[in-house]
This record gives C-alpha cells, structure tokens and sequence, in this order.
C-alpha cells in the first residue's frame, strides 16, 4: 500500500467508525499533556510555536507539537464536533462542545506543579462552577448540568512522569516504584470529578521515540528486534497494566460511571513494527530535527530551530519531532480508537452521546 493510499484510507475510516451523529450534543473535556494539547500552552505561557508546525492541516501554527491534527482532533471529526478549544485560550474559543485542558509537558505529579493533572482537574471544577452561575444570571451558549453530566472526559497521562524519572538517570527498579503514586493521581482525578463517562488513554512506547534512542548508549543490547528502548518501553507496560487494573477497579466501585481504558501502546507499537505495511518510509527517524540519520534528533537544535531540517512529505514518516508523531500517524491511531478492538470495555467512542 502506497503511503498517499493509507492515509487516505485511515482518513476516510474516521466517520464510518464512529456514529455520523450523536443524540445529543457531544461534549469532551481532556486532559493530558502534549499528546493532546490543541493550544494550551501557547496561550498558557505565550510560547510561539516553528512556522512548521501544522504545515500539513492547519497551514500555520496550531498551538499543536505536530505537523496537523492530533488524535484526539480526528476523534472529534468522527463525531462531528468541532476541534476543542484550549481552555487558557481567550479569543476565539467555543466552549459549547467541552474544552482541553492538556498542556505540553504535564505530569501527574508533582500535584501542585503547573499544569499538572490535579490542577488541570481543579481547573476543571473551576469552569463548570462559573458556567453554572453564569446560566443562573442569563448567559447563553454555555453548557448546563445535564451536559456536564452526559460529556465524556478524556485522560492521557503519564508518558512524563516515565521520562522524568529516566532523565534523572533512576534504575528502572526506582522508575518502577514511581508508578503507583503516578496512577493514583489518575485515580484522585477520576474521583474528584465526579463524572460518568471516561475514556483513559494508556502510555505509548516511548522507547521507540528518537528523542529517546539518540541519547548516548554504550552498547545496543536494550534495543529490542526493531530498534526500540527495551527498558523505557517495559516501564511503559508496567505502568499500563497498572492503569489497566485501576479502570477495573473503579468501574466495579463507581457503579454510576463508565471507565473505557484504551491501549494506545499497542495501537502505537504495532504501528512502529509494521510502518510499510501501513505506508510509512521511516519510523524511528524524526521528520523534522537535526543530525540526519538514524534519528535525526538533537535536543541542542530541536525542530524548527535555526540549523533543523525538515522532510519533504511529512506523511511518510511516522515521527514529526523526534517526540510527537505525524499528523498521518495521528490519523492511524485515530482510526484503530475507533475500531473498538483495543478497548476495554469495548464500547464505541460515541457511547457517551449515543440516543
């Protein structure tokens, strides 16, 4: 398959995957980090993004690290929403479909660090209690208790907190032992909201990411068959099957709510293993970067810095940065979400909204 023809097929799966229309208005808050972040750490912080990025969709910087849309943008297309505005944002956005509140860099924890996931939750909170007493006083266009009650809140965390701990060059036993405290902030943030309906991201395979693999290594025995960080990516299933067991846990206990736990890992690591089967010329080396092969990473001249190089076609690459992936592999991993076969329950992604 071509690499035109399999983007072209992963787009066009999108609205067939997913109901044309829900029964309702469909409304999503996210959380998260830069996986998912559609603007808020531009508005945030006031960061001025390369002139490359969102070369491929949007034409010109998106508050988006990739070269078009995220996943969690082609989501919203399937189910004929538009894109979510970053909560921070203060001209242009339309909350009446939800808002992101997922900024670039983000951790679990520390809780208290900006943004982490505690204080994007409380953010949260913060959001649903002026829009509340603002209908109460007249507003309009603004959502009401029953949509809060009936929106999906989507959480995609963690990768990090992983990375932090590996940079601060703990064994992995030590990276390991972090997980639990990293999984119970999840837990508090589900808790605290107070809501029904979550879908929950599981971490992808970081150790597949050339931000990763061209740090210096003395010997190649961690890389596993096709060319992946064997520990960094172990820790990343460790943590997974935690958070896989923490969505059994509160589905049993929180009988009025709905966990979905979706196993990104295996969407994304399929992907890395089998990129000419779907299209793609090159998985571990970034589109856009420094150093040419086999990475084509430097983190003294990131992309978009003065020295970086850019690839022609973005699309036949499954990395854009060295750290974020194309939009053409978004659309990929957007389009197996969809499918519902890595999900647990297995439910549609519109479940929420449904009549």
């Amino acid at each position: 398959m071509g690499i035109a023809s399999a983007c072209i097929l992963a787009l066009s799966l999108l609205p067939a995957l997913a109901t044309a229309a829900c029964g309702r208005r469909p409304v999503i808050f996210n959380f998260g980090d830069s996986n998912s972040d559609t603007g808020g750490l531009a508005a945030g912080l006031g960061f001025v993004l390369p002139h490359l990025e969102g070369r491929a969709f949007f034409l010109l910087p998106s508050g988006r690290l990739c070269d078009g849309r995220l996943v969690i943008d082609f989501l919203c297309e399937a189910l004929n929403t538009s894109y979510l505005s970053p909560y921070m944002e203060p001209l242009g956005s339309d909350f009446r479909n939800g808002a992101n509140f997922a900024i670039v860099g983000s951790t679990t924890r520390p809780p208290e660090l900006p943004f982490a996931l505690a204080v994007q939750v409380r953010q949260f909170l913060r959001f649903k209690m002026r829009s509340l007493y603002l209908l109460a006083q007249g507003a309009t266009k603004l959502i009401d208790e029953q949509g809060f009650q009936n929106a999906l809140y989507a959480i995609d965390i963690g990768q990090n907190d992983l990375a932090a701990a590996f940079s601060a060059n703990l064994s992995f036993a030590h990276v390991v032992q972090r997980i639990p405290s990293v999984v119970d902030e999840i837990k508090k943030a589900i808790e605290a909201s107070s809501c029904r309906h979550f879908w929950v991201h599981s971490t992808g395979p970081f150790g597949c990411l050339p931000q990763k693999l061209a740090l210096p290594r003395k010997v190649n025995s961690n890389l596993d068959r096709h060319g992946c960080l064997i520990t960094y990516n172990d820790a990343a299933k460790e943590f997974n099957a935690r958070l896989s067991v923490l969505c059994d846990e509160l589905n049993a206990k929180l009988l009025n709510a709905t966990i979905v736990y979706t196993d990104i890992y295996s969407i994304k690591y399929d992907l890395i293993a089998n990129y000419t089967k779907y299209g793609f010329e090159s998985a571990l080396m970034a589109c856009c970067g420094h150093g040419g092969p086999p990475y084509n990473f430097n983190q003294n001249v990131e992309c978009g810095a003065y020295g970086s190089q850019v690839c022609a076609i973005g699309s036949k690459y499954v990395n854009w940065d060295g750290i974020h992936y194309t939009e053409a592999a978004n659309a990929l991993v957007a389009s197996k979400i969809l499918t519902t076969e890595f999900s647990k329950p297995k439910l549609r992604f519109d479940y929420f909204c449904a009549a």
